[in-house]
């Protein structure tokens, strides 16, 4: 059941950015941030650390480009450290993932 929802709120995601530039129109809010982060880990960690692999940003065009768009803004890039956030993700929670 968790897939399914998962893969809805992906497809919905994908379908609104299909037809516009942000989440709520053409003006970047605080729930496009939380989007971005989220997608900046979703295929790099979610898609082996929770098995969430049934979708991946980097096949989805308009998610692609929506985290490109965010990413290139000034100041963004330079927070986005994917070893740190891999190292996290894989290395806590013992509890969650015997291999860390």
């Amino acid at each position: 059941r968790a897939i399914n929802d998962l893969c809805a709120a992906f497809d919905r995601a994908d379908d609104t950015l299909e037809q516009q530039r942000y989440l709520t129109g053409d003006t970047l809010t605080d729930v496009d941030i939380r989007l971005f982060v989220t997608l900046l880990r979703f295929d790099e960690v979610y898609t082996v650390y929770f098995k969430a692999n049934a979708r991946l940003v980097m096949l989805t065009p308009s998610l692609l480009n929506f985290c490109r768009d965010i990413y290139q803004m000034p100041g963004v890039a330079e927070t986005c450290h994917m070893e740190q956030i891999k190292a996290h993700f894989f290395a806590s929670h013992a509890e969650w993932n015997k291999y860390s």
